[in-house]
């Protein structure tokens, strides 16, 4: 069965065989986003199919009912509601992992019949601004660019992205085309030296939230050396404006302003003029800002200005975060839109209304993301359904929204997962339908509609999130609006409101495939919108006609005032956090965490930070920090690296309390937000960080997920053979605090001084079923070999002696897990080079690592490069 993977906004075509008793995944060869690769997280997707913590049934206040009583409850409590306090007490939270066909129902349901404009989506937190931008600036929230451009580039410029990492399909498209050709040059523009710059000619390690006084002054470079293309005049608006602007932005002033040597601003700023086809590619670091609009606004300006956009090779590209999130936007799911890609004018909401015939459609925008849970924490929205999305994971100020949904009269969570942090807080828990269960279409971030198609039956009562909608609808007494009985009918009606009346002033139509039949539509193969009678097979790059979509057909260049960061770093708060997206995680972990091998690479909540602001702070390596803002604080297991420019630190966002005591980020973020997109400012948030003193810290292996007996901290970690593993950390005797776990039919191997190194390994009827490692500091333990010892314990005393030192009997272990494709550690890594691999090709050949979807290349030269040095002194020492 041919798919879509539920990632990221790449939109990997997938292909999902049945084997035996399971599914194997596979990169689809055809689909053109992806052309058969896959990264190491797609690739892991037949192991996320599974009904270990599935949501199976309609909950109501905690009890099991049928759904017949679970949609009633959820109609009559929000019309009671809607009674009392009027359509703006009422609202929706989206996600971009809804199928647009959910998006679409939810939208009309909400703006189109309830009336009011409060739905908005978690696709707030990573791509309003760059929805804002493109607004502002082409008339339409339309990303001109495809993948294809990759391979015709000269130039292609990452700002505020780790696309290596969090785009990693794209990323090796990236690899490739620089392999091809050569010339190609890569400017990789980011605070930190991520895996990302491992393709760079040249990385700018900006100060953190510089990028506007950066492409500021990138403009005014190119009117001061003719890098401005004068056939582009004519189709572009407030140009003089926007260049009085830039004009002061020197050189110089911006050398100072990013804190970068001079020559590197120059440099990038000749390559950028001098390249014929530039390519810009940016994500959060740019997006998640207090000025996030206005910086993506300033890469387009310079777009515009060069006339670097509409051509093959060239233009300003926002890299969408999730599978959806560009879907989400066709239909309307943000609270400033209307469906359609119309906003909220007295003529399409005219226009609107006479297409879903209802007097009802909402006026005026509602709330976004953020100031909806404010308004849920004072009490003015007193009912919010929560759709495939974890706010009180995910939403900065992490505290207060917990406060909110904790206060809120009525809250509903549609989600595949029973328990998450958000549903800890439902009143009603409704199931939804996985990935491999679920039926319809998403969008990708070059335009690409592509089908994902269900080949599971759904687990348990789990039903389609539109349905779920419509039927609440339909005793809301909206029936005749509401009464599809197939996704592709809800399709076909979004895809003839995206043509109705437009005559080519709205970007968006895929008119064309409003007439297909179920069957049509089942077999639709992914196409580039617009799809209509203009572009009928789709349209693979916009704006080469140099027409825009404001009313005078030209684009809008916009003056910018770069600013720094809402709140700067003081005496109090000297350090800079940034948060963002690791390596093998996705979002709070609630799909990838149930994969144990997506769970080795990064296993805790980590702080990256620069050896000279460990020494100031007094932070040793692999040690636990506390680090804490003026909104919260959470612990983090410390790493020492250069990568890091001094004052920043980097902390992943995954972590929610399912899996980590005190790890989640998103309560040290302030709610500080775009004042156009209003998308939060997770990027800069001043912070301090201190060492974090326990009396010991331990690793338990236990063969099933134990409830602990009360611990400071703990992170849970599931592992390979059906074991999990504990990370922990506490004050007293380890012993006394393990006695908790221990039975009195078990048999017990043990090792201790008294004080905080203890080891145990328990067993019963000669199958391990504890093992336990405590020292003062994090034990060094072979994690794979532990786990083994559940599934085939060893039977001689040396191999016995061996586990409970947490070690291998014999040969090197494994070590930290580099390469999560072919689980490849560290240690084998190390002996490999040693023994001559002196390239990731010669690794490739004698490992597999690297040699599938290339996530781990850069680490795996960084690794080369360590130990290399070792390779060649060992060498040099037997010839002596």
């Amino acid at each position: 069965m041919k798919t879509t993977c539920p990632y990221c906004g790449v939109g990997c075509g997938v292909e999902a065989k049945r084997e035996g008793e399971s599914w194997r995944v596979s990169g689809d060869g055809d689909h053109p986003a992806n052309a058969g690769r896959l990264c190491v997280k797609g690739a892991a997707l037949a192991e996320t199919l599974t009904p270990s913590g599935r949501l199976l049934w309609p909950l109501v206040a905690g009890r099991r009912v049928p759904w017949e009583r679970a949609l009633d409850e959820v109609a009559q409590r929000l019309r009671a509601i809607i009674a009392q306090h009027g359509p703006d007490a009422v609202a929706f939270y989206a996600s971009g992992q809804l199928l647009t066909e959910d998006y679409y129902v939810a939208n009309k349901l909400m703006k189109g019949f309830i009336g009011s404009g409060n739905i908005d989506t978690n696709s707030r937190l990573c791509m309003a601004s760059a929805v804002s931008g493109y607004k502002r600036a082409l008339g339409a929230d339309a990303v001109p660019c495809c993948y294809d451009d990759f391979d015709r580039a000269d130039l292609i410029v990452l700002m505020g992205s780790n696309a290596a990492w969090t785009h990693p399909v794209a990323f090796q498209r990236l690899v490739q085309a620089k392999r091809l050709n050569p010339a190609l040059r890569v400017v990789v523009i980011d605070p930190r030296r991520s895996a990302s710059c491992d393709l760079a000619d040249l990385h700018l390690p900006l100060t953190p939230g510089s990028d506007g006084a950066l492409c500021n002054g990138l403009l005014r470079w190119l009117e001061v050396h003719g890098g401005g293309d004068k056939s582009m005049l004519p189709h572009l608006a407030q140009v003089e404006e926007t260049l009085a602007a830039a004009a002061p932005w020197t050189p110089e002033r911006v050398a100072a302003a990013c804190q970068l040597p001079l020559a590197q601003v120059e440099q990038f700023y000749r390559l950028f003029a001098d390249s014929e086809r530039t390519l810009t590619l940016w994500c959060m670091g740019i997006n998640q800002s207090a000025s996030g609009s206005d910086k993506c606004n300033a890469i387009l300006n310079a777009h515009l200005y060069s006339g670097k956009i509409g051509k093959p090779g060239c233009g300003p590209f926002s890299l969408t975060g999730q599978p959806n999130a560009m879907g989400g936007r066709e239909v309307g799911g943000l609270a400033n839109q209307l469906a359609a890609h119309m906003d909220f004018t007295p003529e399409n909401v005219d226009r609107l209304r006479r297409f879903w015939r209802s007097d009802r459609v909402a006026t005026a925008p509602g709330l976004k993301a953020v100031d909806l849970f404010q308004a849920i924490g004072r009490g003015e929205v007193k009912a919010v359904w929560i759709m495939g999305t974890n706010p009180a994971v995910s939403l900065p100020d992490g505290h207060a929204v917990a406060q909110a949904l904790r206060r809120c009269e009525l809250v509903i969570v549609s989600d595949v997962m029973r328990s998450t942090d958000t549903g800890e807080f439902a009143d009603i828990l409704l199931p939804a339908q996985a990935w491999g269960e679920k039926n319809g279409t998403v969008t990708n971030s070059e335009r690409c509609l592509s089908r994902q198609r269900s080949f599971l039956p759904p687990q348990g009562e789990a039903r389609p999130d539109w349905w779920m909608l419509a039927q609440v609808a339909q005793r809301l007494g909206y029936g005749d609006a509401f009464a599809w009985r197939h996704p592709a009918a809800i399709f076909r009606e979004h895809a003839a409101l995206s043509g109705f009346e437009n005559h080519g002033r709205r970007a968006f139509d895929i008119s064309g495939l409003a007439q297909l039949s179920d069957e049509q539509w089942d077999r639709l193969t992914p196409v580039q919108w617009p799809v209509n009678a203009d572009y009928p097979t789709g349209c693979a790059r916009l704006f080469s006609a140099r027409r825009f979509y404001h009313p005078d057909g030209k684009a809008r260049l916009l003056p910018m005032t770069p600013v720094g960061p809402r709140q700067a770093v003081s005496e109090r708060w000297p350090l800079t956090m940034n948060t963002g997206r690791i390596r093998d995680q996705w979002h709070t972990m609630t799909r990838t965490g149930l994969v144990p091998r997506l769970m080795q690479h990064d296993a805790e909540p980590f702080v990256a930070l620069h050896p000279d602001d460990a020494a100031r702070y007094g932070i040793q390596a692999d040690a636990l920090a506390r680090i804490q803002s003026r909104h919260g604080w959470m612990l983090a297991r410390a790493i020492l690296t250069e990568d890091q420019t001094s004052g920043s630190l980097f902390v992943p966002m995954h972590w929610n309390q399912r899996y980590c005591a005190e790890g989640n980020v998103g309560r040290l973020v302030a709610p500080w937000r775009c004042a156009i997109s209003g998308q939060p400012e997770s990027k800069q948030t001043p912070v301090r960080i201190h060492p974090w003193r326990c009396g010991w810290q331990g690793i338990l292996f236990v063969s099933d997920n134990v409830t602990l007996p009360p611990v400071q901290w703990w992170c849970r970690i599931p592992m390979p053979e059906g074991v999990t593993r504990f990370s922990l950390a506490n004050d007293g005797d380890p012993r006394r605090w393990l006695q908790a776990l221990l039975r009195p039919d078990w048999i017990v191997q043990q090792a201790e001084d008294g004080q905080a190194f203890h080891h145990l390994i328990a067993w019963r009827e000669g199958k391990v079923m504890l093992a336990f490692y405590s020292a003062a500091r994090r034990p060094q333990t072979d994690d794979a070999l532990i786990a083994a010892a559940f599934r085939q314990p060893p039977d001689t005393p040396e191999a016995r002696f061996a586990l409970l030192a947490g070690r291998a009997a014999q040969g090197e272990a494994r070590g930290k897990t580099i390469c999560s494709c072919f689980g490849v550690g560290e240690r084998q890594i190390a002996a490999a080079v040693r023994q001559g691999a002196l390239t990731c090709a010669a690794l490739g050949q004698r490992l597999q690592c690297g040699t599938n979807c290339g996530s781990c290349i850069p680490e795996l030269k960084k690794l080369i490069e360590h130990y290399a040095p070792q390779q060649a002194e060992a060498a040099e020492e037997r010839g002596s």
